[in-house]
């Protein structure tokens, strides 16, 4: 199925909207806190020193590309519902916490009452076009018009095969060490997840245990969808590595800022886990991509190669004449067609 211009139109509409809205934050964080220093309190480093709290996590920085692609491919190409719905299935996980934590007591002691009212009218739009982002793309879909016309087409075989590798292996990580901060400190539980006054979260982003979680669907959901080589396995692919990749790249920039790799032996053999795990992410999410960046051959079924081109007439047939047809032609014999058998009679006039 691929989607009417209508639908393709207004995809590329309110793909350009939350992108305009994910600019905007950006753009403010950069003004007010130093974008030299933005990218420390994303890397987590210990030296950042903004001249204002950060409002955006760097998956805001992922889902401002998401949506200039998304947006770039349903104007250009008629494939792009599942573009859409991965775009407002991300868009409605991460905004979503946004309704009930923007107006904790954390939030209103880090950031003003202005700047928390706008990012919750954000929260509110960026929801309705997730969903209408969702509600277009499947309202929107036609069957293609002839066979000629392009379909989307999931990853091959041998790629699907690595995606899913790839990807559930790299989202098991941060995975795993989540469930290893909860059993360790089991007094965060539920807030770590849903978020409270007594967990630390960026202004427009959602609590870290939900992010984490919601990667970690998306790259299960995204790896098996590779394996059927379903249609919608690239796009959602495509968007799960680029958020395990940004985490892996921050990883390495922590090992390389804090030499620890020069004093690997002197670590922990928890932190040791801690750091083969960033680079294994980074690794794998690189593979993810190189993966899934190429199509796979088309599952529709193209032209018919016995019947020409378009506008192709074959000529007409014309039978043989009786006295062309071959010798032995109609003669059964041994339940097949030969040489006609010996007469018993000569036939008359021989």
């Amino acid at each position: 199925m691929i989607l009417t211009r209508g639908a393709r139109v207004t995809g590329a509409v309110l793909s350009a909207l939350l992108a305009v809205i994910v600019a905007c934050w950006l753009i403010r964080d950069a003004q007010a806190a130093n974008f030299g220093q933005v990218w420390r309190v994303w890397a987590l480093l210990q030296d950042a020193r903004p001249a204002a709290t950060p409002a955006t996590s760097s998956t805001d920085l992922v889902l401002f590309v998401v949506y200039v692609a998304v947006a770039v491919t349903a104007l250009r190409g008629t494939a792009a519902a599942s573009a859409l719905v991965v775009a407002g299935v991300v868009t409605i996980a991460v905004r979503l916490p946004g309704l009930w934590t923007i107006g904790n007591r954390r939030m209103e002691s880090a950031y003003s009452d202005d700047l928390r009212s706008r990012a919750l009218i954000c929260a509110f739009v960026a929801l309705a076009a997730g969903a209408a982002m969702i509600i277009t793309a499947g309202a929107g879909r036609r069957p293609p018009a002839d066979s000629y016309e392009r379909t989307p087409s999931g990853p091959g075989r041998g790629a699907g095969v690595l995606a899913f590798l790839a990807l559930c292996a790299a989202g098991s990580v941060p995975m795993a060490w989540d469930i290893r901060q909860a059993v360790r400190y089991p007094e965060i539980l539920p807030d770590w997840y849903v978020g409270s006054d007594r967990i630390a979260q960026y202004l427009t982003g959602p609590p870290p245990g939900w992010a984490t979680v919601t990667l970690f669907l998306l790259c299960v959901f995204a790896g098996l969808s590779a394996v059927v080589r379903a249609r919608h396995a690239r796009p959602f692919g495509l968007v799960a590595a680029a958020l395990l990749l940004l985490g892996g790249v921050f990883g390495v920039v922590r090992i390389a800022h804090y030499d620890l790799l020069d004093h690997f032996g002197e670590l922990g053999g928890e932190l040791q886990l801690n750091l083969l795990g960033w680079i294994f992410q980074l690794l794998a999410a690189l593979v993810a991509l190189i993966a899934l960046a190429l199509p796979g051959p088309v599952p529709a079924p193209g032209p018919d190669p016995w019947a020409g081109g378009p506008g192709w007439n074959p000529p007409p047939v014309t039978p043989p004449y009786p006295g062309q047809q071959p010798p032995g032609y109609g003669y059964p014999q041994g339940g097949g067609f030969g040489p006609p058998p010996p007469p018993s009679q000569p036939p008359p006039g021989w």
